[in-house]
């Protein structure tokens, strides 16, 4: 009879083990200068999409989470050092990171888009381009895709930030930037970004952000259960609609 116990304990708790991640302690990663995703309030504190986000989705997990900024460049490398066991920052899905480390699903779609001044032509075709200076943040889908797709016509300037490509922008250093078209939306609400706009027609590269974990790591299939878990409930909704008039998913 104490074996039967046993190991009915044993097969209950291997049912209900998977459906809980209760005390469960999980270190994320963003980036903080990546509005509206991803940035600092006046209190010093990180908020923004991705940051809502996580907090949706460790609550959907019941997992006690710690959501931590780290500078982009190195935010895959502190991940891999164990830093922080996830990165919610924005991060598109891509076969050159998925060879070190593994992405959830998802959970939100990006396209890329041209800015310049208003009132002012840029002509996006890429002969158009030819001696312009374009800006766009190092290490990004962006910056990549400027790079291998114009790099031959204009002057390619890249940043540590996309806030600093904003700057040179509005400072007048540069023709324009290539940027996702989500947080370049958010800047040109912005009183620094009214005198500028889109221009050309959006850039559809089948760019799909997810949140990246260490290769092997199980957290992977956890966040994908909980990012379809808050699609579901009208959370990820309620998110959504608190930064942007249109469904971004």
């Amino acid at each position: 009879m104490k074996k039967l116990i046993a190991t009915a304990v044993m097969l209950a708790a291997c049912v209900t083990a998977p459906l809980s991640m209760a005390g469960e302690k999980i270190r994320i990663a963003t980036e903080g200068a990546y509005a509206p995703f991803n940035m600092m309030d006046n209190q010093g504190q990180l908020v923004g999409f991705d940051v809502d986000i996580a907090k949706a989705l460790c609550a959907e997990m019941k997992a006690d989470c710690e959501i931590v900024a780290q500078d982009w460049d190195g935010i895959i490398p502190g991940l891999r050092a164990r830093k922080y066991d996830a990165i919610i920052a924005s991060m598109s899905i891509t076969e050159e990171r998925l060879r070190v480390v593994d992405f959830s699903e998802k959970y939100y779609a990006n396209v890329l888009a041209f800015v310049g001044p208003k009132g002012k032509a840029l002509d996006t075709t890429k002969d158009a381009l030819k001696g312009k200076t374009i800006g766009a943040q190092r290490a990004t889908i962006a910056g990549q895709y400027l790079e291998d797709n114009f790099g031959n016509v204009v002057n390619v300037k890249l940043y540590d930030t996309q806030d600093n490509a904003y700057l040179d922008l509005a400072s007048g250093r540069l023709d324009g930037i290539m940027s996702d078209k989500f947080p370049a939306y958010d800047w040109l609400r912005t009183p620094e970004g009214k005198g500028f706009e889109f221009k050309g027609a959006d850039l559809d590269i089948d760019d799909h952000i997810g949140i990246a974990v260490r290769k092997g790591d199980k957290l992977a299939g956890k966040f994908s259960t909980a990012i379809k878990a808050i699609r579901a409930n009208g959370k990820y909704a309620e998110i959504n609609a608190k930064y942007f008039p249109f469904d971004i998913y």
